[in-house]
């Protein structure tokens, strides 16, 4: 028997279009043309017809928390130029038989929820790039979700994008199907680093009939956020800032989705917390500051959140679709949350629960000083959250945070970098060999650069005797190696 948790979601049914560039421009008028905007949020997740080591499920295993199913995939057609096939792979799920397939399809229907067809993912080669090919893509789409009783499409092809074409093709299917066609997309953060991107192009010929486009905020490493700032994946701000170019551009909220990996197996880099995920909600709903980044207003309801995947999230107790149900609104009218940044308010060990605000002596207290050591520095806290700039003290060394930061020691972090280190006392600095030019408390002195740790904008490294400053984002560029590099010339660690 199901929770009450998977009961919560009901059907949400949002017209969606999107745009987005590197750099964010004048806010522009949302287009409401053929739209409606509607307060209910998506919870998409995958689900994976085929056996990838995560976990085996029929449609009918599904939380309902998940009202927007996305089936994956349909791949390239064997013998139609630009048509699409999809096959169930019955001996593959154990069995699994198209009559139960398509029934378990009508069921989650009948709850008010969503089934649609996701079309490529990392190994689909799907091209779609004459009109030939948008007549063929078009036709086998239609026979598809005909066939099966799908609500419509998703595009998650991750090759061959050409945007004329591919509008086209979409326009051609939503104008024979009715404007109850879900369309939605699940492109990367590069495909809206810049206006001459496929699929940012692809947005703006169809936003009058896309549905929800979850950005994939993971699998990405840096990307430029609507502030203009460089911001690192797996992190609550990476995700914010991105989104803001989104909706800074004209979007309604309603119509901008975050998606992340459920668990961290299911991709190779980028996975956030669950209280991470919120956090990145938040800071746009309600214009909470995260890591640095603050959105230009607090939006309101945005359309919601995706996963990859819900067989992935199978393997954690569906934690994934618990957290979201409490925090997303899947069902009536969306009310603000009471407590934007904390998701659970009974846990004394959330950083976000102010214990006694009235002791100063509680380290569990936000607002607690704590023990001020070396240099007027305070002791560096597991449990606090630190921004770009904050400064912590932990074990007799000053360190500084270069970005959001919570939980991991400064020694063994890339988002932390060594200020001073202070004497036995922890009162003052000390220089431990103040002959030695490389030590990083030599006044004027920089620590030597370090292949793989993360560097951002501003950073002050030496290499082979010289000195140099981080333009952007770098991590493995060796200083000096090329003038239109990552690194300049020059700098002070004063």
């Amino acid at each position: 028997m199901r929770s009450s948790w998977k009961k919560r979601a009901l059907a949400a049914v949002a017209a969606v279009g999107l745009l987005a560039m590197g750099v964010a421009p004048a806010a522009q008028a949302a287009d409401t043309s053929n739209t409606t905007n509607n307060t209910r949020q998506w919870l998409t997740g995958y689900w994976h017809n085929f056996d990838n080591g995560s976990t085996l499920l029929k449609l009918s295993d599904i939380p309902s928390a998940y009202n927007l199913v996305a089936v994956a995939f349909a791949e390239s057609h064997p013998s139609i130029p630009g048509g699409i096939d999809f096959t169930l792979e019955s001996e593959e799920l154990g069995g699994y038989s198209e009559a139960q397939f398509k029934a378990d399809i009508k069921a989650i229907q009948a709850e008010g929820r969503k089934v649609i067809i996701s079309v490529g993912g990392e190994k689909a080669h799907v091209t779609i790039n004459t009109p030939t090919h948008a007549k063929n893509f078009a036709d086998t789409a239609y026979d598809i979700i005909t066939e099966y009783g799908f609500d419509g499409i998703d595009i998650d092809l991750e090759h061959g994008v050409h945007a004329e074409s591919l509008s086209t093709a979409l326009h051609d299917l939503h104008n024979r199907i009715g404007n109850e066609l879900i369309i939605a997309m699940a492109p990367q953060t590069i495909d809206y680093q810049a206006t001459s991107m496929q699929y940012y192009q692809l947005t703006q010929k169809i936003k009058d009939i896309l549905t929800i486009v979850n950005v994939q905020y993971y699998n990405s490493g840096g990307m430029m956020g609507c502030d203009q700032k460089i911001y690192s994946q797996g992190t609550p701000q990476f995700a914010a800032a991105l989104a803001c170019i989104q909706l800074e551009m004209g979007l309604r909220p309603d119509q901008v989705g975050l998606g992340f990996p459920s668990v961290p197996r299911a991709a190779g880099g980028g996975y956030m917390s669950n209280a991470d995920v919120v956090r990145a909600v938040d800071a746009l709903e309600l214009g909470t500051p995260v890591g640095g980044f603050t959105a230009p207003r607090a939006y309101g309801p945005i359309g919601g959140v995706m996963t990859w995947s819900i067989n992935w999230d199978a393997t954690n107790n569906y934690s994934f679709a618990q957290a979201m149900a409490n925090r997303l609104n899947l069902g009536g009218e969306w009310v603000p949350p009471t407590d934007p940044v904390d998701p659970d308010p009974t846990d004394p060990t959330d950083p976000t629960d102010p214990v006694d605000p009235t002791d100063p002596v509680d380290p569990t207290d936000p607002v607690d000083p704590g023990t001020i050591t070396c240099d007027g520095v305070a002791l560096w806290n597991a449990a606090s959250v630190y921004t770009g700039g904050a400064r912590a003290v932990y074990q007799g060394t000053v360190y500084e945070a270069k970005w959001w930061t919570q939980g991991a020691a400064p020694d063994s972090d890339s988002a932390w970098k060594v200020i001073k280190i202070c004497d036995d006392n922890g009162t003052n600095p000390v220089d431990p060999d103040p002959t030695d030019p490389t030590t990083p408390v030599d006044p004027g002195e920089c620590p030597a650069w370090v292949s793989g740790q993360v560097y951002v904008g501003g950073d002050t490294v030496t290499y082979n005797g010289a000195t140099y400053t981080a333009k952007w984002w770098t991590n493995t560029d060796v200083p000096g190696a090329s003038p239109w590099g990552p690194w300049a010339a020059g700098g002070s660690c004063n």
